[in-house]
């Protein structure tokens, strides 16, 4: 991407808003004894990854930001755990836990890109 000035702009970070509304319209359908466990924890980890790369994106280093962007892998990873325990479970369907898992592994390549990118200007 040639123009890049607000988190916006990074592909990274619109993928990844993406299946941060999706985990939103997934585990509404969650027992509502969940709600302050599991369906917590999954969101909380879903909005981190975001919130990691919007951090990281304004931070002043580099390596600051770098810090940040492996902040969000490492919360990519959780959500996918979480994922993972749902569908054993029963709370999410196979069909869910295809679509879920399938934008997971896109985030998880974008954001592998991405850091990589950016530990190349980093070590230049």
């Amino acid at each position: 991407m040639a123009n890049i000035r607000t988190f916006h702009d990074l592909d990274v970070w619109r993928k990844a808003h993406e299946l941060v509304l999706l985990v939103y319209k997934i585990t509404k359908t969650f027992p509502k004894e969940e709600l302050y466990v599991l369906v917590a924890q999954i969101r909380r980890a879903a909005i981190s990854i975001t919130a990691n790369i919007v951090e990281g994106f304004r931070r002043k280093t580099l390596k600051d930001s770098l810090n940040f962007y492996r902040m969000a892998d490492a919360s990519l990873e959780e959500l996918k755990y979480h994922i993972f325990l749902s569908h054993d479970l029963g709370y999410i369907s196979d069909s869910e836990y295809n679509v879920i898992v399938s934008l997971c592994e896109e985030v998880g390549k974008l954001l592998t890109r991405w850091i990589q990118s950016q530990e190349t200007y980093l070590n230049a």
